[in-house]
């Protein structure tokens, strides 16, 4: 397994695992580890397996290779179709021709019960190179526009070895490709999850490589998350990357300084900062954003926490004629109107609250 340096884009990168304590360095290759975490992506690649059959070496083959005869010995062959006839006939397959097959089957399911015996086997045949020789098929792949075989043979490489940077870099890129080239909101949602992840990984193995972060931040943003967008940038300019993509996420840090500021004052409302939030927040009424529903929820939370019933009921409306189904701000205004006495209108939006959660109980 690689945790020393590795070299991409020639740069020297470091991990930073062998500065750790065992126990945290552990649980973040934990994590790394594809064929040990959850596989939210695999079920994509399943109708791959279906191009193969299996069979075993004979044993009179195995006696003939005592390298691979132990660990060999009843594991099933991944086979294509056409592989078969000269397995089976004695014309022979050649070994990288099997363990290209091989690293299929493992990339396709990395918890392929035999995945460790193939790794093995390959290791053998190639002096321990087997990983390097599996990324390079990734890349090809990938520069090829096959996403899939690229996400599958990126997955093949980390199997056996789960902390490869190239590999790890190039399997979030793979994904994110597949999402971006998506509409099927599955898809889009399962591996837009999982190239986040690896890019978050990355940056925990190797913090200085800084074309994680430059992703990372576009992740954020499509999700909404604008402090994490902005914090990822920011460790990516740290970094000093090229001229052309400084003066680009320079020009993305500007666009995005105001949702930044809006998410923080959210937040500080959410830590029951009150006076705090609504400093940040009031402000942003009197500009284009002010019909985006949630500042007024939140300025109205800000309001009613501070005892100012007028204002608070002001914003809460507001909200429902924005978004005339939130159940939170029917309830804050349910509470408003019982504790200033008025139980016609406490009964109204109680009522209205009611018939939303009985409608999304209904839907679910």
């Amino acid at each position: 397994m690689s945790e020393g340096v590795h070299v991409m884009f020639g740069k020297k990168y470091e991990s930073k695992l062998t500065d750790l304590p065992a126990e945290e360095a552990d649980k973040i290759v934990a994590m790394c580890d594809i064929r040990v975490r959850k596989d939210r992506v695999g079920r994509y690649f399943k109708s791959y397996a279906e191009d193969f059959v299996f069979d075993e070496f004979a044993d009179s083959y195995l006696e003939k290779n005592q390298d691979i005869a132990q660990i060999m010995k009843g594991v099933p062959i991944p086979l294509r179709a056409e592989d078969f006839e000269q397995f089976e006939g004695g014309s022979g397959i050649s070994l990288p021709h099997i363990a290209e097959n091989m690293c299929w089957i493992i990339g396709i399911d990395p918890h392929f019960k035999h995945a460790q015996d193939y790794i093995n086997f390959m290791n053998i045949k190639t002096g321990n190179r087997s990983a390097q020789s599996v990324l390079n098929k990734a890349r090809n792949a990938a520069e090829a526009k096959d996403m899939d075989k690229a996400c599958i043979f990126y997955r093949a490489t980390l199997c056996m070895d789960p902390l490869i940077l190239d590999g790890m870099y190039g399997y979030a890129r793979a994904c994110r490709a597949l999402y971006t080239d998506s509409d099927d909101e599955n898809v889009i949602g399962r591996f837009k999850a999982e190239a986040t992840e690896f890019f978050e990984l990355i940056t925990e193995v190797y913090p200085t490589f800084g074309m994680a972060y430059y992703f990372l931040g576009y992740a954020y943003l499509n999700m909404g998350l604008y402090l994490k967008a902005d914090l990822a940038w920011r460790e990516f300019l740290d970094l000093k990357p090229s001229r052309d993509d400084k003066k680009e996420i320079m020009e993305r840090l500007e666009q995005i300084a105001d949702p930044v500021e809006i998410e923080h004052g959210c937040n500080l409302v959410l830590a029951v900062k009150f006076d705090k939030g609504l400093k940040i927040l009031k402000p942003y009424m009197e500009t284009s954003v002010k019909k985006w529903w949630p500042l007024s929820y939140y300025i109205g939370v800000c309001y009613a926490r501070l005892g100012k019933t007028d204002e608070a009921l002001a914003s809460f409306k507001n909200v429902l004629t924005l978004n005339a189904s939130h159940l939170e701000t029917m309830n804050e205004l349910a509470d408003i109107y019982e504790a200033i006495g008025d139980d016609e209108k406490k009964e109204k939006y109680r009522k209205k609250a009611e018939l939303i959660e009985n409608s999304k109980s209904d839907e679910e």
